[in-house]
């Protein structure tokens, strides 16, 4: 293994975690304040809160893709248990660039979001499974 494509990539994968911690408080916790619902494209109280279920359910999805990522740090750096922690970064970190690109075919509009959500993912798997190659 190659720790010097490890690293950055893991890091990479750390920036995702951290975009889709923050599209957790939004989505499940601060929902309810117009500024955010009207950033994803929301126009009306009526329907941020028909919404509201689904934005719940989603930021905890995100959350749980960020917690792969962070558990496979912790398991990467603190434990023996590599082989677990790259297995959690690489299965967390598709599932982000995969989101991502769900995102994005299914509503082109949305480009700049699943950039946002999908690059630094995308990269890190790049350099965490080059770092197994090499």
């Amino acid at each position: 293994m190659n720790e010097s494509l490890l690293i950055p990539g893991g890091a990479l994968l750390g920036i995702g975690a951290v975009v889709h911690v923050v599209i957790f408080v939004l989505e499940s916790l601060l929902w309810s304040r117009p500024n955010v619902w009207r950033s994803f494209g929301l126009r009306t109280a009526e329907a941020a809160a028909n919404v509201r279920p689904m934005a719940f359910n989603q930021g905890f999805y995100n959350l749980f893709l960020a917690l792969g990522v962070i558990i496979g740090v912790v398991l990467i750096v603190a434990t023996a248990a590599q082989q677990a922690g790259i297995t959690l970064l690489l299965a967390s970190g598709i599932s982000m660039v995969l989101a991502a690109t769900v995102l994005i075919v299914s509503s082109p509009k949305l480009a700049r979001a699943a950039a946002i959500q999908g690059l630094a993912p995308l990269f890190g798997v790049v350099l965490v499974t080059a770092s197994l190659l090499v």
